[in-house]
């Protein structure tokens, strides 16, 4: 890990992170889920801080997407590090996903940690 994302995961973990340290754990969190599931057919929505497509199937071009999941950093950041399950944040409304292909349980956590 590279040590500007170092620090903004230590930032975080203390309840320190700042803007600047949500948005780089949150590209590099969603660069990883790229990574591991590639495709088209689902858009992951991390507002501000950024927006993937992901996951083999029809791939996306125009107007809304047909699978969409939305959530904010520290949910997202939660999640692909495994400090909450994906059950846990649909139940608390933290996530809104619709679309087919959305569960993105089989792909968490990124990182342990």
């Amino acid at each position: 890990m590279d040590e500007a994302l170092d620090q903004a995961l230590r930032r975080y973990d203390a309840g320190e992170a700042e803007r600047a340290d949500l948005k780089i754990l949150t590209k590099h969190l969603l660069n990883l889920l790229v990574a591991k599931a590639p495709g088209h057919a689902v858009e992951v929505r991390v507002p501000p801080y950024g927006a993937v497509q992901c996951i083999e199937g029809p791939r996306h071009t125009r107007g809304t997407p047909g699978a969409v999941v939305e959530l904010p950093a520290e949910s997202w950041i939660d999640l692909a590090l495994g400090r909450t399950s994906w059950a846990e944040a649909r139940a608390t409304g933290k996530v809104r996903a619709s679309g087919e292909r959305t569960d993105l349980s089989p792909l968490l956590p990124l990182l342990a940690r």
